[in-house]
């Protein structure tokens, strides 16, 4: 249990939050949200002691043990993984280190002996016998090889370290968890692994992710920062944003009767608790909506980018044919091989493998950025195509402004050039920045910018939610449902996938898996399952 008394955090005049009197409870998972900026990892960091507050004050039950996803993926270089792991449980691992020094001595006084008895109690108590079994399957469920979990961490990549964080986060079952971008750099299926442990847990649980379909599958309540306050209510991330859309609508119709509104509120509720009822992920002990109160229900001050493609031209009957491709990787890895398939009109198609290079080496070909190891592609005559690569540092490598970049990429002047970035939520005084000095997220919404004054009828998008917040995933979602060209990508948001592509191509070293159906369809159906594991074994 986590309680926050009168909890205030301010830098400089600028006021994140005050007077935030919360209890976070046992047994709740709390998805927090809020707009870039709104203060979600600095109240974190708050509860976490890493920030102290203005005002007030952060309690813990008595006797809870708190446990942190660490951000500092260097911190731990001079250790072993496993240490690593084992350091996520501290009064476990400072009971280790007593024993060790204790042992290590040529002989013990009784003292001494008293002393490690005591230490062997209390580590039997907190099961230390069974502590590297448990921080094994752990790195093991999380994707970290058996042979790697007594490397020093400096040995590993970044994406392995990620890993290891999170498994030193989750060991020990804390009493409370503070986890910020917990899915980061983690393939779907393991991302599919920690929404089934977390919604198991019975701790408490602080969570801020850019994942809706995770934040939908774990969170029993949601924490909105908005409007300066820090709110919860009942609901996950998708109930936020439909009931604030409908009082959005609802605020706007000024002609619309108090209790007009409360009837639409409270049939948005029942319709919305049905659906929660059905979903797979919703374990029976999470009712998320039992007490929510239509009162709750308001419009947020969130914008959202205007996101919109348009084709300039309507496509033929033929797509892309792609015959035999082979890639392989630098250090000799085949990414894929005889891969075949053709595109039909229309179609939203996402490739996935589990070695994400995979799908980049894909699109480099198809776009004629590199060249590849065996087999063929055609593009149909009629087809324009819009790229989103993964890495799009190549762009940005110059000091023009904002408006003076776009205007390399499409016909139009000043005025219309600034009106895409204003749908890119630029503002006026922020079109004269220089490119060279954009943040990750400004960087993308250019790119965005890019592709859409190219009116292209096919597009590919390598990772296209890298680096964006909810409010832009969310309104580029949107638009992608609705876009009526082709549509080639890869992504590792399940919400992403299952509400935009209707069929999966999986690229495997021994051909591709190629299903018409939709994400969710897809990875729980056996035998594909099966498949995929003939496919990938050597």
């Amino acid at each position: 249990m986590i309680t926050l008394t009168n909890l205030a955090i301010q830098f400089g005049k600028r006021i994140l939050y005050k007077d935030v009197n919360l209890k976070f409870t046992n047994g709740n998972i709390y998805g927090v949200i809020g707009a870039n900026g709104a203060g979600k990892s600095t109240l974190l960091k708050a509860i976490s002691g890493e920030l102290e507050p203005n005002k007030g004050s952060v309690e813990l039950g008595p006797g809870e043990r708190l446990s942190v996803l660490d951000q500092d993926h260097f911190k731990y270089d001079e250790y072993s993984v496993m240490d690593t792991v084992l350091m996520g449980h501290q009064p476990l691992w400072e009971n280790m280190k007593k024993r060790e020094a204790l042992y290590a001595k040529d002989e013990m006084t009784e003292e001494d002996g008293n002393i490690a008895a005591d230490l062997e109690l209390k580590f039997a108590e907190m099961n230390g016998w069974e502590a590297e079994s448990e921080a094994a399957q752990l790195l093991q469920n999380l994707g970290v090889k058996e042979d790697t979990h007594y490397k020093n961490m400096s040995e590993l990549s970044n994406n392995e370290k990620v890993r290891v964080m999170l498994a030193k986060a989750l060991f020990g079952h804390p009493d409370n968890l503070l986890l910020d971008e917990p899915t980061n750099d983690l393939d779907l299926d393991t991302v599919q692994w920690l929404e089934s442990y977390l919604s198991n847990l019975e701790q408490c649980v602080l969570v801020v992710s850019h994942d809706r379909h995770f934040l939908d599958s774990v969170s029993t309540q949601t924490v909105d920062i908005d409007f300066g306050k820090v709110t919860v209510f009942s609901g996950n991330y998708s109930f936020w944003y439909e009931s604030s859309q409908l009082a959005l609508r609802q605020a706007q119709n000024q002609r619309l009767k108090a209790e007009e509104k409360r009837k639409q509120l409270e049939e948005f509720i029942r319709r919305f608790s049905a659906n929660v009822a059905k979903s797979k992920q919703t374990t029976s002990r999470k009712k998320m909506l039992d007490k929510l109160n239509v009162e709750e229900i308001k419009p947020s001050s969130r914008k959202y980018p205007g996101i919109i493609f348009s084709m300039e031209r309507e496509p033929g009957n033929q797509i892309l044919e792609v015959e035999g491709l082979k890639a392989v990787d630098a250090d000799g890895t085949v990414l894929f091989d005889n891969v075949s398939f053709n595109i039909e009109k229309g179609q939203k198609t996402v490739f996935l493998s589990h070695n994400p290079k995979a799908m980049t080496a894909l699109f480099e070909i198809i776009n004629g950025n590199r060249q590849a190891d065996a087999g063929t592609y055609k593009w149909g005559i009629t087809i324009t195509t819009a790229y989103l690569p993964l890495d799009n540092t190549e762009f940005f490598k110059n000091d023009l402004n904002l408006v003076e970049w776009l205007s390399q990429y499409g016909v139009g002047n000043e005025v219309t050039m600034k009106g895409y970035l204003g749908r890119m939520l630029f503002k006026q005084e922020e079109v004269e920045k220089k490119v060279n000095v954009l943040s990750g997220g400004e960087k993308m919404r250019c790119m965005i910018a890019r592709m859409q004054l190219k009116n292209a009828n096919c597009l590919i998008l390598d990772t296209p939610t890298n680096h964006l917040d909810l409010e832009s995933i969310q309104a580029f979602n949107n638009n992608l449902v609705t876009f009526k060209g082709n549509i080639l990508f890869a992504s590792h948001d399940h919400e992403f996938i299952n509400t935009v592509a209707d069929r999966i191509i999986e690229l495997t070293p021994k051909g591709t898996i190629d299903k018409l159906m939709t994400y969710d369809d897809y990875i729980f159906d056996n035998s594909i399952k099966e498949q995929k594991a003939k496919m990938y074994s050597l």
